[in-house]
This record gives structure tokens, sequence and C-alpha cells, in this order.
């Protein structure tokens, strides 16, 4: 057995997204313990920055020791006891598992269901709300599937008119485009750090309304999961009274979260937005130049997940893997239905930069000539610094 050496490779999949060295080198600082004082001041940094990110003043804000999904599956697991009712939006594949996860919860699931690509219409959701009464109405804002926005405020608004809690699965969009716990008045929001955080996979950032807490402390059963039972998480979170043990944090992963959100910060939170959005226009005016199309509207479409639509005739997976063994370049596939018919091409944090789509461009342009697309990679490159030097 040998150290393993990973390849570099740029990240332009659904996630991981390129994760900076500055983000690397914090990862590589000393370990301490859990409980040490020094660490302690650390985690309420941690709590600070993103109550900032997610605009999120008296909420509680932590991250969870584990991937996006153990956001959704807290979320789910906390919120919902045997018997309550949910309405799940599923307009891809991660509002089908928020479906999956309530039903494992013992909840009567009512599921909202849109074709995927297109996002979740609020007149529908509420068609199913008024159906009795809901515990929980659940959604998920950037689609990774797809790259599809829904409207968060609007879904919100629905729970908080038929009195229910609302779950808004961010894990693509934070950071990315605007998350406003306050604005959208949302009782649980979750995300990731891989994506437009870009730091390393591992750590799901939540925050939870009073709301949302005070149903948690008041559940008549146990929480069906232990390591995210926010009654149990918080003793060591909470920070109130000293800290009681409860789980060994990944305690490298974080001081990665903290150094990413001191980066963001210092770059603006403003700022990330524009560039976000400024490098999807650019890839955009390219992959048209290339004669490509998207599967999402633009009204609906994300700036940092953008899904083309595979050419007829082209075989979609040996175009991933050219760009892979010629350029190191990783793009991501359709999942469910859209398999073998899209790409999923992320524009995420580090990875969202004119490099990078100059980089994409020229290596997807390429891939598919080598297939007899006729793709001008010059054109496209073209059609995206024209957009980049526009005012």
């Amino acid at each position: 057995m040998q150290s393993f050496q990973p390849p570099r490779r740029i990240l332009m999949g659904p996630g991981p997204s390129d994760v900076s060295p500055r983000v690397l080198a914090a990862c590589a600082r000393p370990t301490i313990g859990h409980l040490d004082p020094a660490f302690q001041d650390l985690m309420e940094e941690i709590k600070a920055g993103l109550s900032r990110l997610f605009n999120a003043g008296g909420y509680a804000c932590v991250p969870l020791p584990a991937p996006g999904t153990a956001g959704m599956e807290a979320a789910i697991m906390n919120l919902l006891e045997p018997g309550d009712r949910a309405v799940i939006a599923i307009n891809g594949a991660f509002g089908g598992r928020m479906a999956d996860m309530a039903d494992r919860a013992g909840a009567e699931v009512i599921k909202v269901e849109f074709e995927w690509g297109q996002p979740v219409d609020p007149a529908k959701v509420e068609a199913a709300m008024a159906g009795g009464p809901v515990k929980v109405l659940a959604f998920v804002h950037a689609e990774t599937s797809t790259g599809a926005k829904s409207d968060a405020a609007a879904l919100c608004a629905l729970a908080r008119k038929y009195g229910a809690l609302s779950v808004v699965d961010c894990v693509t969009s934070l950071g990315g485009i605007v998350v406003d716990a306050a604005a959208w008045d949302a009782d649980v929001i979750y995300s990731g750090t891989q994506k437009c955080l870009s730091a390393p996979p591992g750590l799901s950032p939540i925050c939870l309304s009073p709301r949302a807490q005070a149903a948690i402390t008041g559940r008549k059963t146990k929480v069906r999961n232990w390591l995210l039972d926010f009654n149990l998480l918080m003793a060591y979170w909470g920070g109130e009274g000293g800290r009681t043990y409860h789980h060994t944090a990944p305690i490298n992963a974080l001081y990665g979260l903290h150094e990413s959100l001191v980066a963001l910060f210092e770059e603006g939170q403003q700022a990330v937005l524009v560039r976000h959005a400024r490098s999807h226009e650019a890839l955009a005016a390219g992959i048209e130049a290339a004669g490509l199309k998207f599967l999402v509207d633009p009204a609906h479409r994300l700036p940092q997940l953008n899904a083309v639509i595979v050419p007829e005739g082209i075989d979609e997976a040996a175009v991933r893997a050219h760009v892979l063994a010629k350029w190191d370049l990783e793009l991501g596939a359709g999942l469910g239905p859209l398999k073998g018919k899209i790409w999923r091409i992320g524009l995420m944090g580090a990875s969202a930069t004119p490099w990078h789509v100059r980089v994409c461009l020229t290596a997807l342009c390429e891939a598919l000539n080598a297939q007899g697309f006729k793709a001008d990679g010059a054109a496209a490159v073209a059609a995206a610094e024209h957009r980049l030097t526009s005012a």
C-alpha cells in the first residue's frame, strides 16, 4: 500500500467544485481537540458566519458532520413524526429523495410532481396544501439534477399560510444565488460545503428558525436519527453553559469551511453572486454559439448548474470521457429520466471563473467534433469573451 496521489482535475460537474489552495492549506493545519477552548472559539465564528451567509439572525446555524444529504435527513427526521402529513414538491432527483426520507420518518407523504427541468409551480402546491392539515412543506430551491430554480419566497409563504413548516434544499444555491432565510421566513434551510462554498465535501450547513426549534423540542417521539437529533446536537453546538460531548467533530473539515467563509466575505457576498451570474452568461453565450441548447428556460435557469442537452447521435458518456482524458476536466451526467440526455456543467465557487468557461467550451467542442458534430470552439470562446467584456 502506497500514499495516494490524486490526479489534478478541473471540477466542473454538479459538485464537488474546485477547492482553492488557501482552503486546502487551512484543512492541513494542526488538529486540536473538539472541546479545546480555541476550537470552541472557531465554532462560534463558524456559527456567526453561517448566520450571516443565510441571513438568518435569530436562527440556530450549525454545520452538520456529513454532506448535504445529512442536512436533508436532519430536517426531515427532526420535524416529522409518524402520522404527520408532509407535502413534498418533486421536480428532480432531490425532491424525490426528500419524499423517500419523509416516508421513512413514518409521515403521510403527499407528492406534488413536475416535469424535470421545470420549476415548482406554487399554485399546484397550494392545491395539495389545501387538502388538510400539513406539518411540513419541503422543496428544492436549486434542483441539482436539472439546473432549475424555484421560487422559495412564494413556497415558504404558502407554508406560513397553511400553518406548515418549510424545509428548503439549498445545497446548490447557497453562495451562488440569493439565499435569504429572513426574507423568505423559512423554517429549515440546509446546504453543502462542496458546491458554491468550494470547501471539501463532508459538511452540511443548516439553519433552523425558532418555530422549527420549538417543534423539535415539543416532539412526542424521539428523533429517529441519533447523530442528527437537534435536541442532542445543540448541547454541543449551542455553547450555553459549556458544551456537552455529542460527537467528535471533523476538526480539519471545519477549518476548511471557516476559511471558505473568510474568503467569501473578503470578496463580498454581492460580488460572489455577480461572479456566478457573469460566468453563466459567458458560458451560455458560448454554448449557443457552439450550436447547443439548454434544458431549462432562461427565467428559471441556475447560473451555477447548467444542464446542456446532448445533440442527437452523440454519445454523451464518450464526450465526458474525452474531456477527462484530454483536459482533466470533469463534467456531470444526467440522472434518472435525463440520463444520457444532458450534461451538467457546474460553475460553482472557485470553478466560476472566465478561465473555467474558456476551458470548458474549448474541451467540449473538441469532444463533439471528434464525434462528427460541428462545434466551432473558437467561435464559442469568442462569444463568451464578448459577453464577459460587454457592459
